[in-house]
């Protein structure tokens, strides 16, 4: 039989290494991978594609993605390009004055470190708009500005209380400051105009247009479900499965409210059977157990730090009851459930360690394939327990450099013992730990490759140093790996992330083979191709 597809004049990235130069594709699966025998499949209709010399590798995935969020807020104030704070009011104002029949203005994505103490003023924003509501959430989407139409809005004053998984951030006089963190979020976005399922279908297939083109062949979407006035975008998901319109293969983690407790497993169960269909399968579960570390939101095992350097009475937050979790997870891994763990400070880890350790007594062994994502904090102590307990460390690389939200708003908080504890990738590998990645888009970029320089490098990507803990890189094949088979493993999709016969032709070509380049060059790395299933689903315009 003829290949449909013939890539040749390689390099083609195996599990081997770089040990071919061809490989075919007939219908969705890779059929032969070699060197000149392979040409052999080639007949009148096969679409041949010339490497020339650039790489051929298996799909990225991105194991922890929000793909609706980002694709709304691209369409809405964007925020991300921003690095001042002058250059995000400007935005602000422009956005304002372009949308004049806007009740709201929304969007977000703005950087805490443009800010003094990552806290922006509702003043600031009132220059900019003060006549109607406006709400952005931050980068982080762990706290949001609001100006004082919002707060206004939403009844909130120095009265108000904090709710008891958030913070209101109050000037010296304890009035409302115009930043909202974590639960208190809500007390605003609650209100904001809601997306229609026309614009949350618009923005999952703009978002999936532009993960095609970063090479993302699948992800897992990591909050399917309401939280804290962010929509729910398993309807769109599977609207977009039944017409074909999802090109990619996605993963939804059922989102678990964390202000309730093993009632509502029956109802994962039932969510998790109606949304499953066709390249959309909804079979984990978001457990978010902390939150950040630029807020002091992030639970540590021992306290936070003031400005002094002084131990404070703070230790982050707990959203999942520590000593209920074990028998929440223990629950769902005996329903087949993955649990899919936000768990960013040291205590956060541990706390999900442990669980998995209960669920693995109570359960004996299974391939539920927990993972941890983000891992700011890890204590030593825990850095084995991954590979003994089976569970998946899912990285995001692109956090692990010195950059100012880092440098200003972290490291002195943590102490200098604990900020050598921070982003242990290399430390994990070592272990033995599978390595997942993911972007956490649109909290950070969802490009791969920028997230693989990181990964190498410890440098941001045309940063010239000093390297955040060298000892933590990691080599390009493993970074690459981390990225192609250690998230298709972490997504239960195990006939992608290798170039192998048999596997599904979810494939990507390179602009060039990073492998014969140096490591500070990875991020100049673009994607010419991009194919799922054997189907071209992205083709640069000069590919």
């Amino acid at each position: 039989m003829h290949a449909d597809l013939l890539f040749t004049n390689g390099p083609v990235l195996t599990p081997d290494g770089r040990t071919a130069t061809a490989v075919a594709v007939t219908g969705e699966r890779i059929t032969a991978v070699g060197h000149a025998e392979v040409h052999d499949l080639a007949g009148p209709r096969t679409q041949v594609v010339d490497l020339a010399g650039r790489l051929l590798l298996p799909g990225f995935q991105d194991a922890h993605v929000h793909p609706v969020p980002a694709g709304l807020e691209l369409t809405q104030c964007d925020l991300t390009t921003a690095k001042t704070a002058e250059d995000t009011i400007a935005i602000v104002r422009a956005y304002a004055d372009a949308h004049p029949d806007r009740e709201w203005i929304t969007g977000g994505g703005w950087s805490m470190e443009a800010f003094e103490g990552g806290t922006p003023t509702k003043e600031l924003l009132d220059s900019a708009v003060p006549d109607r509501p406006v709400y952005l959430p931050n980068r982080d989407h762990h706290g949001a500005w609001v100006n004082s139409r919002a707060l206004e809005l939403a009844g909130i004053t120095r009265a108000t209380p904090d709710p008891v998984d958030g913070r209101i951030e109050r000037d010296a006089s304890g009035e409302p400051a115009g930043t909202l963190q974590e639960g208190a979020m809500q007390l605003v976005g609650r209100l904001a105009p809601q997306a229609t399922p026309a614009d949350r279908l618009a923005a999952l297939l703009h978002a999936q247009r532009h993960l095609h083109g970063l090479g993302i062949t699948a992800w897992q979407d990591a909050l399917v479900g309401e939280f804290l006035g962010m929509d729910d975008p398993s309807d769109v998901y599977l609207a977009a499965a039944r017409d074909g319109s999802l090109t990619a293969r996605a993963v939804g983690a059922l989102w678990w409210d964390r202000g309730r407790g093993a009632e509502q497993i029956p109802e994962l169960v039932e969510r998790r059977a109606a949304l499953s269909h066709g390249r959309f399968s909804a079979g984990s579960v978001k457990l978010m157990l902390d939150g950040v570390a630029e807020t002091g939101t992030a639970a540590l095992l021992d306290p936070y730090l003031d400005k002094c350097g002084c131990a404070t009475a703070n230790r982050g937050t707990s959203f999942i009851d520590p000593d209920q979790l074990p028998k929440y997870v223990a629950e769902l891994d005996a329903l087949g459930f993955q649990c899919h763990f936000h768990a960013l400070g040291d205590r956060a880890v541990r706390d999900a360690l442990d669980a998995i350790e209960a669920a693995r007594a109570a359960n004996g062994p299974s391939d539920t394939r927990p993972h941890l994502a983000h891992l700011q904090v890890v204590h030593p102590d825990d850095v084995a327990r991954f590979a003994r307990l089976g569970a998946v460390a899912n990285i995001q690389p692109l956090w692990a450099a010195h950059e100012p939200q880092m440098d200003e708003l972290t490291i002195p908080f943590l102490g200098p013992e604990r900020a050598l504890w921070q982003y242990p990738f290399g430390a994990l590998l070592r272990s033995g730990a599978t390595l997942a990645a993911g972007s956490d888009w649109p909290v950070s970029s969802p490009d791969p490759l920028h997230g693989i320089h990181v990964a190498v490098n410890r440098i941001e990507p045309g940063g010239t140093g000093p390297v955040f803990l060298p000892d933590e890189r990691l080599g390009l094949a493993e970074a690459v790996t981390a990225y192609t088979a250690g998230s298709a493993y972490a997504n239960h999709l195990d006939d992608t992330g290798r170039v192998a016969a048999g596997a599904l032709a979810d494939l990507v070509v390179l602009d060039r083979d990073p492998f014969a380049a140096p490591p500070e060059e990875i991020a100049a790395t673009r994607v010419a191709l991009t194919y799922v299933g054997g189907v071209g689903v992205y083709a640069a315009q000069e590919a």
